[in-house]
């Protein structure tokens, strides 16, 4: 069983930045894809970012490439998402998820977390 734990989320300025956080226990982190989506109210969930299991790949939304930098420390378990520049489309609740591959697809991630929220105020 893998748990993964969302924090960082919060209210924020347009124009700003957040780092997320996702903190994996119960399985050997470094050998799995992780990914964040988000969803709004209304929408359905919709890819984010995607690092490989080295690192050594990442993938971004075209809403969010330039805006973001997925990395991860498998030393701690953990992927960040370093979010710049929030606009007013991108407040959702976001959510981490780990993947067997490298993929954007929500239906091959295998395990998510319960999400973070992220407003952003104009």
């Amino acid at each position: 069983q893998v748990q993964l734990v969302e924090s960082g989320g919060g209210l924020v300025q347009a124009g700003g930045s957040l780092r997320l956080s996702c903190a994996a226990s119960g399985r050997t982190f470094s050998s799995y894809a992780m990914g964040w989506f988000r969803q709004a109210p209304g929408k359905e969930r919709e890819f984010v970012a995607v690092v490989n299991w080295s690192g050594s790949s990442t993938g971004y939304a075209d809403s969010v490439k330039g805006r973001c930098t997925l990395s991860r420390d498998d030393a701690k378990n953990t992927v960040y998402l370093q979010i710049n520049t929030l606009k007013p489309e991108d407040p959702a609740v976001y959510y981490c998820a780990l993947a067997r591959y490298y993929t954007h697809y929500p239906n091959q991630f295998n395990y998510w977390g319960q999400g973070t929220q992220v407003t952003v105020s104009s």
